[in-house]
């Protein structure tokens, strides 16, 4: 049975709303449902609203607690991109249901608040991109971008982050780069490796995090290969850092023999030609750990593009 209050702006219908869908997500009895409107939600600290749906997130029945949003009329009125979610590819034009797959993906993440939020917002780019081919395919070509632009509005409307820029990028970025590691696969080189560890930066361990919640197949063996890629992309990650940090991809003395040759002094000008040889060397232009020739030789090579003087 449903309370219909939808007299003034109340805080106290917002606050009891939140606190029926944090209990659920904590796995309790929620009680009788309480109905609440943007405008309840707005008399409530933004602070305060987050916070209510941060527990909802890191709860162990997180699914409860967003159905316990959804049936209380908060999910719509606060989070359109989410609600429109609801029911959308549920029976149709051969893909699941992307509300039942983003509610698996959280309760599956890992109980840290960046990954939880990814994890919930991580599609919402789907609804506004489907597209189906005339065989019956369905596509959804540029939904992570879509995703991270429809992200940068939700936060102006209802600026949930605007006190946490660091946890705002992290969210943003978890939405625009969350297919990465499920394009991983054996035949990566090493350089590959290297070049998408340094992309995706501080924010890898938990992409990956995101990457494994994101496999929903209801197929065992499907999703055991899943999760074997994203296993066997950490692993390659670890294993080449440990590598580099054992052995400099450039030989000692370098910059001595750049400037040599090229007749540059120790200056920014070196240090820049330096990081510029030790981007082509990560990006598998020139292979690491080579004798020096092989670096003087590809710069004078490449004198033009590098801004080297020519005698």
């Amino acid at each position: 049975m449903a309370t219909d209050e939808t007299a003034q702006p109340s805080a106290e219908r917002a606050v009891r709303a939140l606190e029926r869908a944090a209990v659920a997500a904590e796995g309790k009895a929620p009680g009788e449902i309480v109905l609440a409107s943007l405008a309840d939600l707005e008399v409530l600290p933004v602070d305060a609203v987050r916070l209510a749906l941060d527990r909802v997130l890191m709860g162990p029945s997180p699914e409860s607690g967003l159905d316990a949003l959804l049936d209380s009329g908060v999910l719509p009125a606060l989070l359109p991109e989410v609600n429109a979610m609801v029911g959308f590819g549920d029976g149709e034009w051969r893909h699941k249901d992307v509300w039942k797959h983003t509610k698996q993906v959280v309760a599956q993440a890992v109980p840290k608040v960046e990954v939880r939020w990814g994890s919930l917002l991580h599609d919402i780019g789907k609804v506004k991109t489907r597209s189906i081919s005339p065989d019956g395919e369905v596509h959804f070509f540029g939904h992570a971008e879509v995703g991270a632009r429809m992200f940068d509005k939700l936060n102006k409307r209802v600026p949930l982050f605007a006190s946490e820029g660091s946890l705002r990028e992290e969210i943003r970025f978890l939405i625009l780069h969350h297919l990465r590691a499920a394009q991983y696969d054996a035949s990566w080189t090493d350089s590959a490796v290297r070049r998408f560890a340094k992309e995706m930066g501080e924010y890898l361990d938990d992409l990956l995090c995101l990457s494994r919640a994101d496999i929903t197949t209801k197929r065992p063996e499907k999703k055991r290969r899943g999760l074997r890629q994203i296993d066997d992309l950490a692993q390659r990650v670890l294993a080449i850092r440990e590598e580099d940090a054992k052995i400099p991809p450039l030989p000692k003395g370098l910059g001595t023999l750049i400037s040599d040759r090229f007749g540059i002094p120790p200056s920014p000008a070196l240090g820049a030609l330096m990081r510029a040889l030790t981007v082509a060397v990560e990006t598998g232009e020139v292979p690491s750990q080579q004798a020096a020739d092989v670096y003087l030789d590809f710069l004078a090579q490449n004198a033009d593009r590098f801004g080297i003087p020519t005698r």
